[in-house]
């Protein structure tokens, strides 16, 4: 993102928002005052009326930090930013979110990605979504202030600033509020309608592609999370076949999943050994509870965790910010045993820790925040070194004494006193009974650069340090996800065979089949070296988690489309009568068939608004294969195809009959007035 220093807003512009172009980015902008004697009170929607009573209530209460979480700040006005994510709740659920069950909490359904049908398939799927309907979630970016005057009851006042939309794009909204936030303190309600006209004005979000969108006189410039990282409620979006290929992208500033922004280093610094743990608990889709000093912490541990295993499609339900007031808490709470449904919760209560206990992963990060408005990068020294002088983070400083008796006492005390230790002190640690197998990979870790004390440079170094973190698991990603590629290869015709059949099924899916086959053949010289000999256990249960299908299904959808796709470009460039010459009688008619089948589609496809920009010279280009066809078949055989009206109007108007040796000629241009009806 660039932005000039000083922002304005130029009300000669007289800028009226366009609601609908604004419902691209963002559903309403909400102002939320923390009142004592009534609670969080919505103050303005903007546009109004977008939001059930309950939605309203769900977003009221994400928008303010925990007050158990609340760190006593001496400074007059303390600023954060987080966000959080919450379940729609139609007025048609009104009376049912209260019995929502533990399977209905896994999250996003991609099942539409196997039911499209072979012309879909061959159709652009960018298009700018009109409604919500059928939209599960909203995402809520909150700019929260506190304000402290002695002269005010209790000593201060909070509001809150938020961007509601159906959209992951953090690296969009988060400048956004850095922008809008101050601007709404100074302007008020002016503010919410100079920042949706801009809004409106931008054009609509493509996946995948850097975007430029003005506001005000500034430019946002944000590179949007792949259509391959979005769930299909988000809308449907063209999908490249290069985002199911097993290689790493060349350009590293592209993103390759959600979250791209986002601070793995900060986040984990204190437990950096522990990510390569995190990784497989998410591939497998395991429940993890997240627990931050504040909801800029954990929301943004929250995010770096999904951001960890792309390109993967996490198909897990995620909360960066989740509270006790979220509907879906009494259902969490209420469960027994192992019953827990995936799902990464972001929290800062610690009421969390003995209202879900039987969570089978805890984790703990951040530090209690200083007296500083600097977010989300933490702000910590290491010992033992001269500040200032950027280094590689060793062994040492990284925790990563083996043998030290002092470390390993102190492992044992933590394990000991599980979780609930965090009651009396905060600490960044993991509490888990899962054992990796993936090892930690020390080259990564020492080519990381601590950066001292100067806020500045350890800003800057983060950035790199979180550039190596995110290509070393983007990497390990994409080789892990590398032995799944035969099952999305798509096929083009082979020499001297017609394009005009249909194209073989992508090669089945066995689960055995394939264990067995990977079992045989091995992991690959990549994960080889980084995994334990057990490595196979974790493909089983990655195929028996939450993530595959839904992958596996988007991932054929785009191979099939991609598929389909060339066999149509091959048609295209077919010469007919090369074929037509060395076909049998019985492969002309299979020809014809497989020619009008395809004729019609592309008819089907131009009459419902959905064809591709060359579907016309593929219309005349399949009309007159189809001419040519028809003119070697048998007469006999002509006149009984004429007999369907459909078909005879398919054939009309299309003149210049052909010859082939072997083959009488006959002129077939216009059905003969005497051919049967």
């Amino acid at each position: 993102m660039s932005r000039s220093p000083s922002f304005s807003v130029k009300p000669e512009h007289n800028l009226r928002p366009d609601p609908e172009a604004l419902q691209q980015w963002v559903v309403t902008f909400c102002i939320i005052r923390f009142d004592l004697e009534q609670g969080q009170l919505i103050e303005e929607c903007y546009p109004p009326g977008l939001l059930t009573n309950e939605e309203e209530l769900d977003v009221a209460f994400s928008s303010f930090p925990d007050s158990i979480s609340q760190h006593q700040n001496r400074s007059s006005i303390h600023d954060c930013i987080f966000f959080f994510r919450i379940r729609r709740r139609k007025a048609s659920e009104k009376s049912n979110v209260s019995n929502v069950t533990a399977p209905e909490i896994t999250g996003i359904d991609d099942k539409e990605a196997s039911s499209m049908s072979t012309e879909e398939k061959s159709t652009p799927r960018t298009k700018i979504r009109k409604n919500d309907k059928g939209l599960k979630y909203l995402y809520g970016y909150v700019f929260n202030r506190q304000r402290h005057d002695e002269r005010l009851k209790r000593g201060g006042e909070q509001k809150s600033v938020v961007i509601l939309s159906h959209n992951p794009y953090s690296g969009v909204f988060r400048p956004l509020l850095q922008i809008m936030g101050p601007l709404y303190f100074d302007m008020g309600k002016k503010a919410l309608e100079h920042i949706a006209a801009y809004v409106s004005m931008w054009p609509a979000p493509v996946p995948g592609k850097l975007m430029e969108l003005p506001i005000g006189n500034a430019m946002l410039k944000v590179n949007l999370p792949p259509a391959h990282s979005l769930p299909l409620e988000n809308g449907m979006f063209e999908e490249s076949a290069s985002s199911i290929a097993p290689f790493l992208p060349t350009n590293q500033s592209v993103p390759q999943g959600l979250f791209h922004d986002s601070d793995i280093f900060g986040t984990f610094r204190g437990i950096l050994l522990q990510l390569w743990v995190l990784w497989e608990l998410l591939l497998i889709g395991e429940p993890i509870l997240i627990i931050g000093p504040t909801p800029s912490q954990c929301s943004e541990a929250v995010a770096s965790l999904v951001s960890l295993v792309a390109p993967l499609l996490y198909s897990v339900d995620f909360r960066p910010y989740f509270t006790i007031h979220d509907p879906e808490f009494a259902c969490l709470n209420s469960l027994q045993g192992d019953s827990f449904p995936p799902i990464v919760l972001g929290v800062t209560n610690l009421f969390f820790l003995k209202a879900l206990r039987n969570i089978p992963h805890i984790v703990s990060v951040g530090s209690p925040a200083p007296n500083s408005n600097r977010l989300p990068f933490s702000n910590r020294s290491s010992s033992g070194r001269m500040p200032g002088r950027p280094e590689g983070l060793g062994l040492q400083q990284l925790s990563l004494k083996k043998f030290s008796p002092s470390r390993l006492l102190n492992a044992v005390k933590l394990r000991r006193d599980g979780p609930l230790c965090l009651m009396t002190e905060h600490k960044e640690a993991i509490w888990s009974t899962y054992t990796a197998t993936t090892k930690p990979d020390t080259s990564i870790l020492n080519r990381l650069i601590d950066a001292g004390m100067s806020p500045r440079v350890e800003e800057s170094m983060s950035v790199v340090n979180n550039e190596i973190l995110r290509r070393h698991f983007l990497e390990l990603t994409t080789n892990f996800l590398a032995p799944f590629g035969p099952f999305f290869r798509a096929n083009t015709p082979s020499e001297g065979s017609s394009p005009f059949a249909d194209p073989p099924p992508l090669p089945p899916f066995s689960t055995d089949e394939f264990l067995a086959s990977l079992s045989a053949r091995g992991v690959g010289k990549f994960l080889s070296k980084r995994m334990r000999s057990n490595w196979l256990d974790l493909y089983r249960r990655f195929l028996k988690g939450p993530n595959f299908m839904p992958w596996f299904q988007r991932r054929r959808a785009v191979a099939e489309q991609e598929q389909h796709r060339l066999w149509r470009q091959a048609r295209l460039k077919t010469d007919i009568q090369l074929f037509l010459s060395k076909m049998s009688e019985l492969e002309v008619v299979d020809s014809f068939n497989a020619i009008e089948r395809h004729l019609n589609g592309e008819i089907e496809l131009r009459s419902s608004g959905r064809a591709s920009a060359d579907s016309a010279a593929t219309c005349q280009k399949l009309k007159k294969d189809l001419q040519a066809v028809f003119n070697v078949l048998p007469k006999d055989m002509q006149q009984l195809l004429l007999m369907n009206p459909e078909r005879a109007a398919l054939l009309q108007g299309i003149p210049e009959p052909t010859k082939l040796p072997g083959y009488p000629s006959l002129e077939i241009g216009v059905a003969p007035s005497t051919s049967p009806r």
